[in-house]
């Protein structure tokens, strides 16, 4: 059977668009991830005094915007170890999150959403004495 003269056949015209929609979404998030400096930055801690080119996190410790500088009045210390005093959690002197911080400044990485928010990954602390 013909199909009638007069319909005309659409093919998938809705695929199309679904396909020039969704291309231009992935380019618009492209730029604004380009502007906002990409993903390497997520990973990277601030430079400072000490080290003027900043250094990188850890995967193991950061995924994406998880890790922070943190002044050195938001970690206490007690016997049993830190103190993260704005959740209250306390990390073992001997805890394998613990790391050393390679610019002498605290940084904490903690879990940023759901169960976990405020636990933390790691903890990078200066060298006794700095």
């Amino acid at each position: 059977m013909r199909p009638h003269p007069t319909k005309r056949y659409r093919g998938n015209h809705s695929l199309s668009l679904a396909v020039a929609i969704g291309g231009l979404i992935a380019a618009v998030a492209f730029v604004i991830f380009m502007l906002c400096g990409g993903a390497a930055h997520a990973h990277d801690a601030k430079p400072t005094s000490l080290l003027p080119q900043g250094w990188k996190y850890p995967f193991a410790c950061c995924a994406n915007f998880d890790c922070k500088e943190v002044p050195q009045s938001s970690i206490g210390e007690r016997p049993e170890g830190y103190v993260i005093k704005g959740t209250g959690e306390v990390i073992a002197y001997a805890d394998k999150r613990i790391k050393d911080s390679p610019d002498g400044e605290f940084h904490w990485c903690a879990h940023q959403a759901g169960l976990d928010a405020g636990k933390t990954i790691c903890l990078f602390v200066p060298p006794k004495g700095m």
